[in-house]
């Protein structure tokens, strides 16, 4: 018995410097253009990033089997009510390789609203350099990639809720260039 606890804490040990190594790394993970690509949803309606240029788009790579996935989706969802009817995007992409067949009983179940999109080929996770699930990549209205989130967080909480509300008020560069231009 002795002899199984030092692998596992070792293990364990290895996890957590993992995870902080993640955490650590995430902030230096902003300031570029978001790759753009077109993914289906579970209906099969084709959902391209740039078409939501002048929007705030919150990009979220996840998984079914993934615990801490299920366990930020239902802040997800709520920070998706209180922002819905204005520039806010919510995309939960799937990277489960057993399409909607895994993923359709999984929204059901919690009850989300938001576009789901499949990608069972995990190329989303490849061009964006995911490292694990959930990571989550706020994109402006530029189409910049201003947060990196790895990990789940309360996205449902007053902090995050006046964050986007922040991003929510900026203009897109163009249209703060033709208002400086104006008043200069």
């Amino acid at each position: 018995m002795k002899r199984a606890v030092l692998p596992v804490a070792l293990l364990l040990v290895a996890l957590a410097a993992v995870a902080w190594l993640q955490r650590l790394q995430a902030p230096g993970r902003t300031g570029y253009a978001a790759a753009d690509f077109t993914l289906s949803d579970l209906d099969g309606k084709p959902y391209r990033l740039s078409d939501f240029r002048g929007k705030v788009v919150f990009l979220n790579l996840w998984t079914t089997w993934c615990p801490p996935c299920r366990m930020e989706m239902p802040a997800m969802e709520r920070l998706y009510q209180r922002l819905r009817g204005r520039d806010f995007v919510m995309l939960a992409v799937s990277e489960d390789e057993q399409g909607a067949s895994a993923v359709g009983p999984f929204v059901a179940e919690l009850g989300l609203s938001f576009p789901i999109l499949l990608d069972p080929e995990g190329r989303l996770s490849a061009r964006y350099g995911v490292t694990g699930y959930p990571e989550t990549f706020v994109i402006d209205r530029d189409g910049n990639v201003v947060k990196h989130t790895i990990g789940p967080a309360d996205w449902a909480s007053e902090e995050m809720l006046e964050y986007f509300l922040a991003l929510l008020e900026q203009r897109p560069a163009a249209a703060r260039a033709g208002r400086d231009a104006a008043e200069g």
